[in-house]
């Protein structure tokens, strides 16, 4: 594990020092965990904007609405077969 040296606002120290205490957590591992939900966070927001923008893309939306014709199509001829 890699050594991280970091300076933070006294009064976000301070709810850092109170939310270790409740927890009975490590700081480092409360650190940790809250960095690691955050960059999730961040990833789905990613995702979300990806799908939002695709949503706006008549291209995607037809090459989607094809694939989705296809795949019912194949659907039906199963459930026939």
């Amino acid at each position: 594990m890699t050594t991280f040296t970091s300076s933070l606002p006294e009064n976000l120290l301070q709810r850092l020092n109170e939310a270790a205490q409740r927890l009975n957590l490590p700081k480092n591992k409360l650190i940790e965990r809250a960095l690691e939900i955050y960059l999730d966070q961040l990833n789905r927001a990613d995702y979300v904007r990806s799908y939002q923008q695709a949503a706006e893309d008549q291209q995607v939306l037809q090459i989607a609405e094809e694939g989705m014709q296809e795949y019912l199509t194949k659907l039906s001829e199963d459930e026939a077969g």
